[in-house]
């Protein structure tokens, strides 16, 4: 769980609007930032497995936040998995707008 400050800097730096604190842009990456400290912590303790399940959890929303930005705005999603340094599997629906498949974009994996 992250403290309220490093979460109010994420929310500073992702957010769409003044008001904004809970767009998916945000959402994301808090999530991301979650997944980053869970999985330190796990591998100085392989057998937490609470925090394993917990991981996971968070890999799978942060996923399905990520199908619904891509679905719903395409520009904004690019940019984010570029700051983010998150690696995705561009979709059919990425191909059908002219994204070729052999644009990966690097760093860490969904699954």
């Amino acid at each position: 769980m992250l403290d309220k400050e490093t979460k109010d800097k994420i929310i500073k730096k992702f957010k769409t609007h003044d008001q904004d604190t809970g767009s998916a842009e945000v959402q994301i990456a808090i999530l991301t930032e979650e997944i980053n400290r869970l999985t330190e912590h796990l591998q100085s303790h392989k057998k937490d497995f609470s925090s394993r399940r917990g991981l996971i959890k968070k890999v799978s929303q942060r996923r399905r936040l990520l199908k619904f930005l891509q679905r719903d705005d395409l520009e904004s999603f690019s940019q984010l998995v570029k700051k983010l340094k998150i690696k995705v599997k561009i979709s059919a629906v990425a191909e059908s707008l002219g994204e070729t498949p052999d644009e990966e974009m690097p760093v860490e994996e969904l699954a």
